[in-house]
């Protein structure tokens, strides 16, 4: 590379103004700038092929296009890569998503379940209390059955005792009769 350095500083010096006088000497002269610098080109033309370096840029970019191709292959797979993550992750939103409405779904059956069991069960336990309460009721009624009964038996028995005290007088009653009244008020009670 040093060569190529130094071979392009003595063209430069050739070709320099001193080099081209003013004058009509014709074109292949060394006293015109034209052919001085055509020169000057040719020969840093020749220099570069002389060290290969035509060469030495196409290896660089042929390199380079090399790079640059395994780039975008590397950006093809890393795409499809991304395209199957993204279609996985659609398929896992639609899984999550119908695991979701199933989710609500079977909440929804389970509160409603729990919603009519709650009603039946309200049901039974009113149907249970309307039964004690009619028991109560019931057991009332025949309590107070009992007692008018017994008033009732104990006012016959008293009416029957007066009545019969009425027809027997005090020393008219026999021990029999006595019994017989005892023996009913005893049966009824």
């Amino acid at each position: 590379m040093n060569r190529l350095i130094a071979s392009a500083m003595g063209l430069a010096l050739l070709a320099g103004p001193a080099a081209a006088a003013p004058g009509d000497y014709g074109f292949f002269s060394l006293r015109n700038t034209d052919f001085i610098v055509l020169l000057a080109f040719l020969g840093f033309i020749g220099i570069l092929v002389y060290y290969k370096v035509p060469g030495l840029i196409g290896g660089l970019l042929d390199k380079r296009a090399e790079g640059i191709r395994n780039d975008l292959d590397e950006a093809r797979r890393l795409r499809e890569e991304a395209q199957e993550i993204y279609a996985s992750y659609e398929r896992r939103s639609r899984e999550v998503k119908t695991q979701a409405d199933q989710i609500v779904a079977n909440a929804k059956r389970e509160a409603e379940a729990q919603a009519a069991k709650a009603r039946e069960d309200l049901s039974r336990s009113i149907d249970r209390r309307l039964q004690a309460a009619q028991d109560q009721i019931a057991s009332a009624e025949n309590d107070a059955v009992r007692a008018i009964r017994n008033s009732a038996v104990q006012a016959s028995i008293a009416a029957a005792a007066d009545i019969l005290a009425q027809q027997v007088r005090a020393g008219d009653r026999s021990a029999g009769i006595d019994d017989a009244i005892e023996d009913v008020a005893r049966r009824l009670n």
